[in-house]
């Protein structure tokens, strides 16, 4: 799977319930902590679910532990490992959604 899969597996994942993108675009306004994006993010995923049929990405996703998994073929969460786990998970949504921690300092200097 290459970077761009990876990133479109994580966005499918995270908007996956209804008004999904209107809450991310109000988190950015305001930015979230660790512990509150970690909140968020298990919202997002929910309890467990996942999509997939032929010729498209198969994602499974659950907010207990915030683990996100993908892949060109089906997929199973039991016996695979996620491509998207924890801390990893938070670093992407940071990354993909453009969320900064305010408690960071290093930030306001940019």
């Amino acid at each position: 799977m290459t970077n761009g899969d990876k990133k479109k597996a994580f966005i499918r994942a995270t908007h996956n319930m209804q008004d999904a993108e209107k809450r991310w675009k109000e988190r950015t306004k305001t930015g979230l902590t660790d512990e509150q994006l970690s909140q968020a993010l298990r919202y997002e995923l929910g309890i467990a679910g996942g999509s997939g049929s032929r010729d498209t990405l198969s994602i499974a996703y659950e907010g207990s532990g915030l683990k996100i998994w993908a892949g060109w073929k089906s997929i199973n969460p039991y016996m695979e490992q996620p491509i998207f786990e924890g801390q990893q998970t938070i670093n992407m949504a940071r990354m993909v959604f453009g969320i900064i921690d305010p408690n960071d300092k290093q930030m306001t200097l940019f």
